[in-house]
């Protein structure tokens, strides 16, 4: 576990560390689709979430999550590799879920890549049950499949 891990919201100075962490650990293979501004707005955007968790100074992870009335989307949850199996990403997962239930939203909707083993087991460990596959959804490079985890009936 990380000692010293802290979660907070994002502010507008964490967006290019965002973006660069999104790129390494997320889009790797792809062209970049989550640019330092494209993480801005959703600083800025009242029906989003962006939350970071830090070691001392240091961003090892960050969750993004847009939400409707009754549903949210995971859009992006990505832990620093050397940071990863310490506890960042399950903090900032049920940090998004508390903040999804507290709005009254009943679930949680995510993709992740088919080939990415170690994220579907890391959700499934989480409640959340894949569904459909989604074929070239990754810039028509790589398909992904459909998460879901319903908070409440």
């Amino acid at each position: 576990m990380i000692s010293e891990l802290r979660l907070a919201l994002a502010t507008r100075s964490d967006a290019r560390e965002i973006s660069l962490l999104s790129k390494a650990a997320i889009e790797y293979g792809l062209a970049q689709t989550w640019t330092p501004r494209r993480v801005l707005h959703c600083i800025g955007d009242a029906g989003t979430n962006v939350a970071i968790a830090r070691e001392a100074s240091r961003l090892v992870g960050f969750g993004i999550m847009n939400y409707d009335d009754t549903w949210a989307h995971l859009a992006l949850l990505a832990v620093r590799e050397g940071s990863r199996r310490r506890g960042a990403g399950s903090a900032l997962l049920e940090w998004l879920e508390k903040c999804a239930s507290t709005a009254g939203i009943e679930v949680i909707r995510a993709e992740v890549r088919c080939k990415n083993r170690g994220a579907r087991l890391f959700y499934a460990a989480r409640g959340y049950s894949e569904g459909e596959r989604l074929e070239g959804y990754y810039q028509g490079v790589e398909d992904a499949v459909r998460l879901e985890k319903r908070l409440w009936d």
